[in-house]
């Protein structure tokens, strides 16, 4: 069942109706969600998917609405987690219409979906959206047919607008108050319809708690959930004995299996109800910047200055943002917040503790979420509102299948260059667990701009550009080789890309700040509590002296594997809150150590150990605000997993790298 903050059952208990919104990841779903509820939202997750779930209530005329919107997805399989949740959230949630969002510029694709809800027997209405667009390109949908054929109510719309929302909600109600009575028409090829009705009078008499015919479908297409449902019945072995009967007088029949001949039927209705409605299809200017997008030729081009364009936005422009926030906080904020904790509790450990807390944490909480956090989800807005991201998956989707990923991922590992946490979060365009481990995995790698500070101040200030460029290099390779090993040892294989042209079109700012705001207030509530009390815990270590008293444990690792000062050792724990912080509190607490002296970095350190103490802080594991993500968005075992892995790995390749420096003679 759904679990949720605020669950369905609250909803359900609440609202007079409940509808569920369907479609592909492209069609405007979200913009119709958020256009009727004002984004309101609360979030679920079936137990074990990572996929969300949005729900929200409305208030419609004097009725009260709940609308829960499903992942977006090209079907209602199994395939992978977005279409598994779909699928189960219609199932459980017993919705009084399915509200399917079409997309007026490629209808037969989109139909697929359709005809599937059709087959569960959901009542449902059709949005045909995108109809300016489609104007764009001369086509014009008969809606009235259209209607006709499907046997459900269809409504034109424009989501960015809001043309026709009203009217299509009106029709869900309509339809909610009848459902009992709708029967659909809808049929395949002779031979099938007549091999479903065999599997229909099969299991009938059992009563499994689903529609006949929606079950009868789903186990000549093999689907393993509805397999196992029948299996649990005393008398299900016998049954599935004679579905697979049936399914192999299909089989023999056609020359193919019997799944692969239901989609094929299904794809043959769309596409043959889409050619009744529409006329042809006519190229305009976004259909040619979309074959210029995804051309390798000018393709790769374009590709590398938009993200030359993001990382210098996030590095360059996040730096100068996070400096302003810095500098402004010193001067007006922490004096406030310092003298009324002293003041309360004095200068004590446990008012110095508070300060690191509440002072240092929050700051740090907002220096990394204001300047990179915000303005990712402000580009990653714009760039999706433009439709480019999907000539970015379309152009880098055979590279990324030698990670197991899809060309879907390219933009969080890029955006991982700038900042690990959105780029993490980013992943959920990702469709499989496997990959979205896979793909956290390879961004926690990524130097952020955080790391990229620590590599720039120890190393090229001090050892030089050269020894500088070799830590990306080096990290770089480590990237490719750790993609490659997880694709080969991590169960299971890659989803492939499934999608369709989407046209570029001029995005609308109003949505870009409503979808980036949205974004960036789940990270607030998820990442802003663990940074303070990760830094609480950080200060009560340091203010008691308890820090110190780890560099005796640590000397084995520290001093004897990775040839380092056991403060530098202390510093790379530190920098767990913040990775910049690393180099500063090396500096302060060598100065403790050593004197004022210390603040030149070569005084107490080789350039070989500030060569080996800037790699080894850029591989292991980020900080607190991506653990607090990676533990939500992978569940903490995974994190934990990524955690232990990625500081093994630092120390593994510190430690050589050390051996080899001094080896060679390097630095």
């Amino acid at each position: 069942m759904l679990s949720c903050h605020g669950t369905l059952k609250d909803i359900k208990g609440n609202t007079d109706f409940i509808f569920v919104l369907a479609g592909n990841p492209n069609v405007g779903k979200s913009s119709i969600f958020n256009r009727l509820t004002g984004m309101g939202v609360v979030t679920a997750n079936y137990p074990g998917k990572t996929v969300e779930l949005n729900m929200a209530t409305t208030d419609f005329k004097d009725l009260k609405i709940g609308i829960i919107d499903l992942p977006g997805s090209y079907a209602l399989g199994a395939v992978s987690e977005d279409q598994w949740v779909a699928r189960r959230a219609v199932l459980d949630s017993h919705p009084d219409a399915a509200v399917m969002i079409l997309d007026a510029t490629n209808l037969a694709r989109n139909l697929y979906m359709m005809l599937q809800f059709i087959d569960l027997g959901i009542p449902l209405v059709a949005a045909l959206n995108l109809i300016d667009e489609a104007e764009k390109r001369n086509i014009i949908i008969d809606a009235g047919k259209l209607s006709g054929l499907l046997g459900v109510p269809v409504v034109p719309t424009i989501a960015t607008t809001g043309h026709g929302l009203d009217e299509l909600i009106q029709a869900a109600v309509d339809i909610a108050g009848k459902k009992t009575g709708i029967k659909y028409g809808l049929r395949y090829g002779l031979d099938i319809e007549a091999n479903i009705k065999k599997v229909e009078d099969l299991i009938s008499p059992y009563g499994f708690g689903i529609a006949s015919r929606a079950l009868a479908i789903l186990l000549l297409e093999e689907d393993a959930e509805f397999v196992e449902l029948v299996k649990s019945h005393p008398d299900g072995n016998q049954v599935l004995e004679e579905v697979r009967k049936i399914s192999r007088d299909i089989e023999k029949k056609h020359g193919e299996k019997t799944p692969l001949r239901i989609a094929r039927e299904r794809h043959g209705l769309a596409g043959a109800i889409a050619s009744q409605v529409q006329g042809d299809v006519s190229p305009i200017r976004s259909d040619r910047l979309w074959a210029y997008t995804t051309s390798p030729v000018t393709g790769i081009p374009l590709l590398i200055g938009v993200m030359g364009i993001i990382f210098g936005f996030l590095f360059y422009g996040g730096d100068l943002l996070s400096t302003f926030l810095s500098g402004h906080w010193a001067s007006y904020i922490s004096p406030v917040i310092d003298g009324a904790i002293f003041y309360v509790l004095g200068e004590g450990h446990m008012g110095k503790i508070l300060v690191w807390g509440f002072d240092a944490g929050i700051l740090a909480a907002l220096a990394v979420g204001i300047p990179y956090v915000l303005t990712f989800y402000f580009m990653l807005a714009f760039l999706e509102d433009t439709g480019y991201l999907n000539s970015v998956a379309f152009l880098t989707d055979r590279l990324m299948h030698k990670f197991g990923l899809h060309g879907r991922a390219i933009i969080p590992l890029v955006a991982g260059a700038g900042c690990n946490v959105p780029a993490i979060i980013g992943t959920r365009v990702l469709t499989t667990m496997r990959e979205r481990t896979i793909a956290s995995t390879l961004i926690t790698l990524i130097p952020c701009s955080a790391r990229t500070a620590v590599i720039l101040g120890a190393v090229s200030l001090f050892v030089g550009w050269k020894p500088a460029v070799a830590i990306y290099v080096i990290v770089l390779v480590l990237v490719f080789l750790v993609g490659i090993g997880l694709n080969r040892v991590m169960p299971g294989t890659s989803t492939g890309l499934v999608m369709e042209m989407f046209p570029f079109r001029a995005p609308l700012m109003s949505n870009i700040f409503k979808k980036t705001w949205f974004r960036f207030r789940d990270f607030v509530f998820v990442a802003f509590p663990i940074v303070l009390v990760g830094s609480l815990v950080l200060g009560a270590l340091y203010e008691t002296g308890y820090l110190w008293k780890l560099s005796s444990p640590l000397s084995p690792v520290v001093e004897g594997w990775l040839g380092l000062p056991a403060v530098a050792g202390l510093t790379l724990i530190f920098a767990i809150l913040r990775k910049e912080l690393a180099l500063q509190l090396l500096v302060t607490l060598a100065v403790v150590m050593y004197g004022g002296g210390a603040k030149n970095l070569l005084l107490f350190m080789t350039p070989a150990q500030l060569f080996v103490y800037a790699l080894v802080n850029t591989i292991y594991i980020p900080c607190v605000a991506t653990i607090a993500v990676l533990g939500r968005e992978l569940g903490w075992k995974r994190a934990g997993g990524i955690m232990a892995f990625t500081v093994t790995l630092a120390i593994l390749i510190g430690g050589l790298a050390y051996r080899f420096i001094v080896y060679f003679r390097l630095l």
